[in-house]
Order: C-alpha cells, then structure tokens, then sequence
C-alpha cells in the first residue's frame, strides 16, 4: 500500500496541495486549482501537509456514495488516516471517542445521547424566541454605534444565547466559553493551545454536569447529568457530548451569518429577493442555498477505506485516506448549474452537502436552519440601507479556523 503511494506522489508532481487557498478576488468560492481539478474528475488524489496523498472526493454524487458506504471508516487512530493537521497527527492516542471520529454501533450510541434535543419539532418550537432574540439584538444595534461589526453585535450573540439556552450554560459566561471554543477550533494551534482550551472548557462543564446532578432543569446538561447519575454514562463522556454540543453549536451558525451577509450585500439583486419577500417558503430556500454557496465546514470530511472500493472509475485501496471536499461538491455543475453564481430561488438548492451526508450528517442543522431563516428574514427586511463599512479587500477570511468566515464585518445603515 505505500509503495502504491509513493509511486503515485512522484510519478505526479502536480497534485494540487490540498485544502489550498481561496482568492482574494473571489474569497466565497473554493480553491481555483481544486475547483479544475474537480472539474476533470470527480476523484482524484491531492497531497496534505505530510506529503501524503489521500483521495479527493470532489464530485457531488461521488460524495454521497462515499459517506454512505459502510466500508469507509471515520476511526482517526487507522494508520493512514489524512489528519487535518500535525498536532491532530500527534495526540490522536488523547483524543476521546466522540461522534466525530466514531463508527458503527459506538457512534450510534454517542448519537442517541446527543440527537433527542435536536428533534425537527423541538427546534420548531424554538422560533419565536429566535425570532425575540434577533430583534432585540438588532434593536440594540441600531441603537448603538456605527458603523458597528456585525459579528459582536448579531452573528455571535444569538447562536450562543440559544445553544446556551438549550443546554442549561448561563449566557453570562458567554465571554470564557467563546475565547476558549474559537480557540479549539483554530487550525493551527498548538499542543499548549489545545490542552489548556480543553481544561478549561471541560472544567467549567463538569462543573454545571455536577450541580445538574443535584439540581436538575429542563436542558441537555440535565439530560446528560441523569444518565452519569444513573450510571450510564461518566461524568468525562458527559463532558466531553456537552463540549462538542457547547462548541459546534454557536461557532458554525455564527460564521454562516457572517459570511451569509457579506455575500447577499455583495449580490444586491438576490439581497432585493430576500428583503422584499413575506414568504417563508422564499426565506428558507434562500437559506439552502447560501448554505450552498459558503459551505463553511472548509477542510473537508475525514475518512479512510476498509476494504476496496470502486468509484467513479477508480480503486480506492484498503488503508487509503480519503478526504471529503463538502464545498466542491456543493460546485459541482452536474449537481448545481452554474453553481458559482448565487441564486436564491435555485430549485436543487437543498441537495447541498452543506452539513455533511450520511450517518455523519450534522445533528443540529435543523436548529441553524432556523436561526438562519430568522436572521435572514429579519435583519434586511429591519434595516434595508445596510451595506458594508469597509471594502471588501479589507475583510480578514477565517481560512485558519476550522468553520470558514469573517472576523469582523463592519457595516452601517
């Protein structure tokens, strides 16, 4: 199996450095040089930081098969495994078993405990205090400075105010969890990084698991609490479901709000579509298909082959590390006509890829679904004059973070 590698690694030196970087004139859309390569073939090999050359699943339908075959694994500690980056390389052994790097009946079990919250009705019954939250953030906005960044004032306050509310954390801590989550969440951190945002988040969730053992409430911790409570689990599992839960939760809705703004006002025409419409049919299409378009989960879907497996024409080998391109399949023209222009009422928007496929897929996409269909069905139809406060080139991309994004977006009304 190496040999085969190495042979394939020198006899191509132009496999295309894999996730790449996006372009400046173009920063919503992905890598050129991946976008080419996908556009010659559905699968193909690219070469990762330690010179390995995993498989690049880039084709859309290609990417259903291969997250749906029971012959792909997601067990980061398989030799072989393209890990995202050399500190993930190196303290694999540390990391717990979690939902992400789990198969079979293992990651059946850890989903059980985590999806009961995440229901399609019970994230409905969510709406109005999204819709609540939303305007008396916007309220706050326009009443306070601007320009303001719309990061501090919207996109990260109101996945954190509901993800806090769901799980029993009190919003008041927002600051601690928020500097310690992004941190976890940066691509290049190092060991002391990790260690010390793992502590602390951890400690502080196993402090509220423990008092929700004494005083329960109606909220995720509780839920989890009970179970160590009852034996079922221990208090570092329930850490560790909270941790993921606390982390995903606020990060990723708030990077789509972020970027979702900044491309609608970078495409007034479709913005015009989104501000002008009463039809909540209109709002959620247009969320599936920014979801589309940004694709925020960047670097890609993490596996590796068990057995053979036969694809597009292709032999992936037992052993072979396979990487899963979630926004080049949510480009890909065989799926998405024209896919690199946005279109709000693009009727296969919903085909996207956005939150993965599969087993795997993302557990809380229904409650992003809603607070994106909130925010974008209030904030433009509330303030119609927003527009950037800056050009476009001085925006700083999220291209080191493992949710793509905008650090800041100043905007004025």
């Amino acid at each position: 199996m190496a040999e085969a590698t190495t042979e394939f690694t020198t006899a191509d030196a132009r496999l295309p450095d894999y996730p790449g970087e996006r372009s400046g004139q173009c920063p919503f859309a992905p890598p050129a040089e991946l976008l080419a390569l996908h556009h010659e073939k559905p699968v193909s090999r690219g070469r990762i930081w330690d010179g390995s050359t995993p498989w690049l699943i880039t084709g859309h339908a290609a990417q259903r098969a291969i997250l749906s075959d029971p012959r792909v694994s997601s067990d980061e500690k398989q030799p072989g495994f393209p890990h995202p980056t050399e500190l993930m390389a190196e303290t694999v052994d540390s990391r717990p078993l979690t939902i992400f790097n789990a198969d079979g009946a293992d990651h059946l079990r850890i989903r059980r405990m985590m999806t009961s919250p995440f229901t399609r009705n019970r994230m409905e019954k969510l709406r109005p205090g999204i819709q609540r939250f939303t305007d008396e953030l916007i309220d706050r906005m326009l009443a306070g400075q601007d320009p303001a960044d719309l990061v501090t004032a919207l996109s990260l306050p109101l996945p954190s105010l509901m993800i806090c509310e769901l799980l029993g954390v009190p919003y008041e801590d927002h600051d601690f969890f928020q500097e310690h989550a992004a941190m976890a969440t940066q691509r290049y951190k190092t060991e002391e990084d990790s260690h010390s945002a793992g502590q602390a988040l951890g400690g502080y969730l196993a402090g509220l698991l423990q008092a929700k053992m004494e005083e329960p409430a109606e909220d995720v911790l509780s839920d989890f609490a009970a179970r160590v409570k009852a034996g079922e689990i221990t208090l570092s599992d329930a850490t560790v479901l909270s941790m993921v839960l606390l982390i995903a939760g606020h990060e990723t809705s708030a990077n789509m709000i972020t970027l979702g703004t900044a491309a609608l006002l970078e495409n007034p025409r479709q913005l015009a579509l989104l501000r002008d419409t009463d039809d909540p049919k209109v709002v959620a299409n247009a969320v599936e298909e920014l979801l589309r378009y940004l694709t925020i989960a960047h670097l890609g879907q993490r596996r590796i082959a068990l057995e053979d497996i036969e694809i597009e024409g292709v032999t992936i080998r037992a052993g072979d590390g396979i990487i899963v391109p979630l926004p080049l399949g949510n480009w890909d023209p065989a799926a998405f006509p024209e896919p690199e222009r946005l279109d709000l009422t693009r009727p296969e928007a919903r085909r996207h890829h956005a939150f993965a496929w599969g087993v795997h897929q993302c557990m809380g996409q229904q409650l992003a679904r809603i607070e994106l269909q909130v925010v974008f069905g209030t904030l433009f139809r509330r303030v119609p004059t927003l527009r950037l406060a800056a050009d476009r080139d001085e925006l700083n991309f999220k291209g080191d973070s493992l949710a793509y994004g905008v650090y800041e977006l100043p905007v004025t009304w």
